[in-house]
């Protein structure tokens, strides 16, 4: 096994840097975070590989400012895997692609059955990478050597990949397919902040009443506070159901609260005085919460459209297999053909009136690419138009 050293200064960046920008050709990117162990999704370890420069392994939080590498890399083009994950950890650091390739997405639009790292190397090289530490503490210091080994190879094939799954997309007739994926990716605003997030809290829908509502926001928010400042993620200081069981518990003093066996978590006593100041500011809330959320602007349940809205519920069964029948022509995943949550939308939502150029428009609006419009939105308008005429036939048939 190769002895990997991890860069960790700024001298030590600058020189990698400058054999990097010496080196020729896509340069492959990669970044270990430690979700589940802190709160911040900060990286914690950058691994970077280009032909002619070698696989770099470097440290960000001693380094800190990685102009340098930026620099180095230049207008070259970068490639991930799984890109919309690791590059908000990049962007933290300044670390921006200008053009990039995305090795999952790839394989997705290929319509490749497996499309992790490992399956993507073994199906595309024949190799088989070992998996083993995925889910590893990457803030740990220092980094063992079999980490160190396992990250350096999730950069080492990478090009290699790139440029077998660059040349099945020539063959499939989908490289201008991925091109506006990949841009789409670069250009995606980050998701806008959950307005109740605190709802998110597993188990909550054995809770019942504003007020108990009320103590569960309490202690979520609680919880979500210390996790900042410690840097810990949340369910390692009190589990979730750890949480609900106080709420449902509605214990009486801070001592019930302790000898309640099923709140557990590090922090569920060395904390207590914090979530039993938290159990009674729920309490005392002069503003409960509702026992639904607002919800925002997602639409109901395609369960409940029979009965909220029975037009779009025909325009959704007659659209979504043609959509889907298209996806499995094309041979891809028909998420990554059309995102069922715009297909919904579309049909809750329609244009008016329905043509292939409206349903272009709507689903333009929508953030759909220009490939995905050009292969569904006659399809689309057809069904549409297609779901008024059935019911309209049926009738006349019975008359």
């Amino acid at each position: 096994m190769a002895d990997y050293v991890v860069i960790d200064d700024v001298d030590g960046l600058a020189a990698a840097a400058t054999r990097l920008a010496s080196g020729h050709g896509p340069v492959a990117v990669d970044v270990e975070r430690a979700s589940g162990f802190r709160y911040s999704q900060r990286a914690y370890l950058i691994q970077v590989f280009r032909r002619g420069a070698g696989v770099f392994l470097f440290d960000p939080p001693p380094i800190g400012d990685f102009t340098a590498l930026q620099q180095a890399i230049g207008e070259a083009e970068w490639v991930l895997h799984a890109a919309s994950q690791d590059l908000p950890s990049l962007r933290e650091l300044d670390l921006d692609p200008m053009t990039m390739f995305d090795t999952e997405l790839a394989a997705r639009l290929l319509g490749h059955e497996r499309v992790g790292l490992g399956a993507v190397v073994e199906d595309t090289l024949g190799i088989t990478l070992a998996k083993a530490h995925s889910a590893s503490d990457w803030s740990t210091r220092p980094l063992p050597q079999a980490w160190l080994e396992y990250a350096a190879l999730d950069v080492e094939h990478l090009v290699d990949v790139r440029d077998a799954l660059v040349a099945e997309l020539a063959e499939q007739g989908k490289t201008e397919f991925a091109a506006e994926e990949f841009q789409a990716v670069l250009e995606r605003e980050p998701k806008p902040t959950r307005g109740e997030p605190w709802r998110r809290l597993s188990g909550l829908h054995t809770v019942r009443g504003r007020k108990s509502l009320a103590v569960a926001r309490s202690l979520w928010t609680a919880r979500e506070e210390y996790a900042r400042e410690q840097d810990v993620a949340p369910g390692r200081l009190v589990p979730d159901r750890a949480l609900v069981a106080a709420v449902l518990a509605d214990p009486k003093s801070k001592q019930e609260l302790a000898a309640l066996k099923e709140f557990i978590g590090r922090a569920s006593r060395t904390q207590l005085d914090r979530w039993w100041a938290a159990i009674e500011a729920g309490r005392a809330s002069p503003e409960p919460p509702l026992e639904r959320g607002t919800g925002g602007e997602s639409l109901p349940p395609p369960r409940a459209w029979t009965d909220r809205n029975p037009e779009a519920d025909a325009r959704l069964k007659a659209a979504r297999p043609v959509v889907e029948e298209r996806a499995a022509e094309l041979a891809m995943p028909t998420e990554n053909l059309l995102t069922p949550e715009l297909l919904r939308r579309l049909a809750w939502s329609p244009p008016t009136p329905v043509t292939a150029a409206s349903v272009a428009n709507a689903l333009e609006s929508l953030g759909a690419r220009a490939w995905q419009i050009d292969q569904t939105a006659q399809l689309i308008a057809d069904a549409f138009v297609e779901s008024v005429q059935a019911p309209s036939e049926a009738s006349e048939a019975r008359s």
